[in-house]
């Protein structure tokens, strides 16, 4: 059954086009973890600040392992401040992980 989690990141306003090029630059970095579904970068339209990073899993066991890897790790060394810039404030000021499991399916009509 899948699994969904929900990374969501508080970002200042003006931080966000950051948030998206630090995940531009992983891009691919968990294609080949075992259970591994889908990703997506969600940014908000609304005015608020909190982005969605979804990701999608077989089950929270693949989803565990995943965060306990050697990839996981190295791809989120950097997460508490920008690229290229080592000594400035972090890109986030909190983050939340929400789980969820696939209830209903439904397809757009063609």
């Amino acid at each position: 059954m899948t699994i969904i989690k929900i990374n969501a990141i508080t970002v200042p306003e003006d931080s966000g086009d950051e948030l998206a090029q630090r995940f531009a630059a992983r891009a691919g970095a968990v294609d080949g973890q075992d259970g591994f579904e889908g990703f997506e970068l969600l940014q908000p339209t609304d005015g608020r600040n909190q982005w969605l990073v979804v990701t999608r899993w077989r089950d929270d066991a693949a989803f565990q392992a995943w965060i306990a890897s050697p990839s996981f790790a190295h791809g989120h060394a950097g997460a508490t401040k920008p690229a290229n810039t080592p000594h400035t404030a972090p890109v986030s000021v909190a983050s939340e992980l929400w789980s969820y499991e696939v209830a209903v399916t439904a397809a757009a009509p063609r």
